[in-house]
């Protein structure tokens, strides 16, 4: 057990998939996995062990932000052996050829977060997900005959963000085509701790053409990406 999670060793899976919301790991362990079990529930954040396809696969809800990913992750690669974890989640575009709904697999994550530099005195703000999860995932998205695009994401500490030119910036800058808040956290422990992580995100919002989904339809167009990250796990 740890301050933030109260499994027991061997109640989580060595794969692990994480959305952000503790409402989105309910609904993909009610409608997805077989022989589920809450196996933690401390501060609300319930998490489930249980079967897809026969694979034993945990779902757990990260939080909002590099801080909260940053606990999650973090505990379940050095003290649950967890080896690897598939983000998934919403964002917001940065270049206007996203429409709603698109799937987006994260290559690289930017961040002006110093979480690498206080929790290692590590000086980054690029850091690469895992190309062996992310060639799998495409490799399964294409047998699903899903279209998926791939790119830089920015993981941002700013939800609001009230500057309209810095999103340009990025783009020209680092190659950012869109933003979260968690990649960074997730992808800098996974390479801290020899470990495989990456990130699937479905587009929600679009930041230079004004589109967005509703908090309803968010929910409802997540399902691909939800389909999409499981199928990947299952040829892990």
């Amino acid at each position: 057990m740890t301050p933030h999670i109260e499994a027991k060793k061997g109640d989580i899976s060595k794969i692990v998939i994480m959305p952000g919301d503790p409402k989105r790991a309910e609904l993909i362990a009610n409608n997805y996995l077989d022989d589920y079990r809450i196996v933690s529930e401390v501060r609300g954040m319930k998490t489930y062990t249980g079967n897809y396809k026969g694979k034993s696969i945990t779902v757990m809800p990260s939080g909002m932000g590099c801080p909260s990913m940053g606990i999650y992750s973090y505990e379940l690669f050095k003290f649950y052996e967890v080896e690897k974890i598939i983000k998934v989640g919403t964002c917001g575009a940065y270049i206007d050829n996203f429409n709603m709904g698109d799937l987006l697999l994260v290559d690289k994550s930017f961040s002006e977060s110093t979480y690498a530099l206080v929790q290692d005195n590590i000086s980054i703000n690029l850091v690469n997900a895992s190309s062996n999860l992310n060639n799998i995932i495409k490799s399964t998205a294409k047998e699903l005959g899903q279209s998926i695009f791939n790119g830089v994401i920015h993981c941002s500490d700013v939800f609001y963000e009230e500057d309209s030119n810095y999103k340009t910036k990025l783009y020209e800058e680092y190659g950012c085509v869109a933003c979260e808040m968690e990649s960074f956290a997730l992808l800098h422990n996974a390479k801290k701790f020899g470990k495989e992580a990456t990130e699937v995100l479905t587009v929600t919002d679009n930041l230079v053409t004004g589109k967005r989904l509703s908090s309803d339809d968010r929910q409802n167009r997540v399902g691909d990406m939800i389909v999409l990250a499981l199928e990947s796990a299952v040829r892990l």
